[in-house]
């Protein structure tokens, strides 16, 4: 089921499968969201719950309140980005979407939960606000959540990947952890230095030949996708998110994914217990918790 939202300056799309936007128009019909294609990557804007990124073999180990152990299989991103999501309500100008636990999801995942998306539009911009409820009695949940928006890139027809750039909210200093394609996995004390006191980062295939550019040491909560030849472009304000991830295909996806994540991927000396990964929150029975990230049309 599609439904779409208008202001004056956008059109918005989304779909009850996944919960997640599909399609972000501005008023002269130009498409910002990247629109999926196989054969370089078939995703849009995934929700990613209760993980980020991948486990080691895709296994989560868990300790129940009695001390017993036992495991699940939590494929990449999570459980909930090929699963048909609830239409909870929809008002003119924002769309609410939930999906609860289900018997196959809490053999993987042991936790009773209720996860809502609110999509709201405001002039040029949505925003994306996760709110998470603990349905248990007395368990604590351990989750990650974020988001995974693809943008066009290029925008228009006469120019290349190549004419855009990153500007950070910030002047940023940092590095970024190893990571290992064929795993999905990091080594965050394996770094290699990458932004050295700037706010710019020119775009260029090469960058991700070796997979996805984690960046978890930002000082940046705003980050814009500018193109050299025009105006136009993509905002993302990430406040409530500590790790942007940078992404697009090693075979040159004419797309860049800005992804506002809670947590990272396992890393190589972590232990494959969900809840004492680094970054994972920890709701307790009964409580909820939201987090939410803009995209402003510019």
């Amino acid at each position: 089921m599609v439904i779409e939202l208008k202001s004056e300056q956008l059109s918005v799309q989304f779909n009850s499968f996944g919960g997640a936007l599909s399609s972000i128009k501005d008023a002269e019909g130009l498409e910002y969201l990247w629109q999926g294609d196989a054969t370089y990557w078939s995703g849009q804007a995934p929700v990613l719950f209760p993980i980020c990124g991948s486990l080691r073999e895709d296994t989560a180990l868990y300790i129940d309140e009695k001390g017993q152990g036992s495991k699940g299989n939590i494929p990449r991103h999570g459980l909930v980005r090929k699963k048909e999501f609830e239409l909870v309500e929809q008002t003119d100008n924002s769309v609410t979407f939930a999906i609860e636990d289900d018997e196959n999801g809490y053999q993987n995942y042991p936790y009773h939960f209720r996860l809502e998306i609110t999509y709201s539009l405001s002039g040029k911009t949505v925003r994306t606000q996760y709110k998470i409820f603990n349905k248990e009695t007395s368990k604590v949940l351990p989750y990650f959540i974020g988001g995974h928006p693809g943008f066009n890139c290029p925008l228009l027809a006469d120019e290349g990947f190549e004419d855009y750039y990153l500007e950070f909210e910030q002047e940023e200093t940092c590095s970024i952890p190893k990571s290992y394609p064929e795993t999905g996995l990091l080594n965050v004390f394996d770094r290699t230095p990458f932004l050295q006191r700037e706010k710019i980062l020119n775009l260029d295939y090469d960058l991700f030949q070796k997979d996805a550019i984690t960046l978890d040491c930002l000082q940046s909560r705003r980050v814009t996708l500018r193109s050299k030849k025009h105006e136009k472009g993509v905002r993302l304000h990430f406040p409530d998110f500590s790790n942007l991830i940078i992404w697009t295909t090693p075979n040159k996806g004419p797309f860049i994914a800005l992804e506002p994540w809670s947590g990272l991927s396992t890393s190589l000396e972590e232990s494959d217990y969900l809840e004492y990964k680094k970054q994972v929150r920890l709701l307790p029975a009964g409580q909820t918790a939201e987090l939410s990230f803009e995209i402003e049309i510019l």
